[in-house]
């Protein structure tokens, strides 16, 4: 009897011992685990937000759907004020010369600017235009628009149809411009707007999972559903997204031929340089932590199989390294 009640009590000292490691194990969670996907305001941005001319009744109410819905999630979502956002309906040229005009005011150097273009588009075999009520201004006099801006970082969404003969004229250093079509021959209406919305409200298209989604990361995400779009409809794509951020004039459809690299780095919530250098760091130890994590339910798995002390001893293990994992992630991002 008393070697009885000594095995027993050994039992109920290692589910105490356990249920103590569990315990410590969900404290160190709850108090290291880091806040992404809290977006805080950043003074550092501005948006402008051009819905142009829509002409037939059905296009200007999608247009004027997807403005609202893209002003509404870079506020929601990305922590953008509104006294950042210029939204433009039914603009006019003089809208857009008046409001660039005001940013050269607004603005210095530091300052990121997002510019969402989203409506018609035209070429006429040498020209690429941006369709507004009233006179159209070309590919060419937004980059003048442009240059004229302080802003060493300017990201440019042209969503319209015929938009990939804006990449020639836009390119430029420190710009990112991304255009809904590959050229000026694909003149149909476009799709890519509002799949770049979903790319914005979607919690997966931050792929390497740094709590933050990059330029690229929405294209790469917003031009896979519009593939997608195509393909399940049965239908021949009438539009192949481009984005250009090296400053060489030429689009490419991914991350390739030096492109990529300052679309990657540049972030909706408007990371600086070095503080986009500091995620590199931090989404290697996110992919750790998912690595573990695996470790840690194949091993629950494998618990029938395995003797309870070498279950306990390498769930206790993983659980340790878990919570260190987890304090050097916070430690990152703060």
């Amino acid at each position: 009897m008393p070697q009885k009640g000594t095995k027993s009590t050994k039992r109920i000292f290692k589910h105490v011992k356990r249920s103590v490691t569990l315990f410590i194990f969900c404290a160190l969670c709850a108090f290291l685990w880091p806040t992404y996907g809290q977006t805080k305001g950043d003074a550092n941005r501005f948006v402008v937000i051009i819905n142009g001319a829509g002409g037939e009744a059905v296009y200007a109410k999608q247009f004027e759907e997807w403005t609202g819905q893209l002003s509404s999630v870079l506020s929601s979502r990305f922590g953008f004020e509104k006294s950042q956002v210029t939204v433009l309906e039914g603009a006019t040229s003089e809208d857009v010369k008046r409001t660039f005009t005001t940013l050269k005011t607004q603005l210095d150097a530091n300052n990121i600017l997002f510019v969402f273009l989203i409506g018609h588009g035209s070429f006429d075999g040498k020209e690429s235009k941006f369709n507004l009520v009233g006179p159209d201004l070309s590919a060419s006099d937004y980059n003048g628009l442009l240059s004229s801006l302080p802003s060493r970082r300017v990201v440019v969404f042209n969503m319209s149809s015929a938009s990939g003969e804006f990449v020639k004229s836009l390119s430029a250093k420190g710009r990112i411009v991304v255009t809904a079509t590959k050229n000026g021959q694909e003149t149909n209406a476009t799709r890519f707007p509002g799949f770049l919305i979903s790319a914005l409200n979607a919690t997966d298209a931050d792929t390497d999972q740094d709590g933050h989604t990059s330029v690229l990361e929405a294209f790469v995400y917003a031009n896979r559903l519009t593939a997608d779009f195509y393909k399940q409809a049965g239908r021949l794509a009438t539009e192949h997204a481009m984005f250009d951020d090296n400053g060489d004039g030429v689009g490419h459809e991914k991350l390739e031929a030096g492109e990529g690299l300052l679309a990657r780095a540049t972030y909706l919530d408007s990371l600086s340089v070095g503080e986009a250098a500091a995620n590199v760091a931090t989404s290697r130890l996110l992919k750790e932590r998912t690595r573990l994590e695996g470790e840690i339910e194949q091993l629950i798995a494998r618990k029938g199989s395995m003797a309870e002390a070498e279950y306990e001893a390498t769930l206790e293990r993983l659980f340790i390294e878990l919570a260190k994992l987890n304090r050097s992630i916070k430690q990152a991002g703060s």
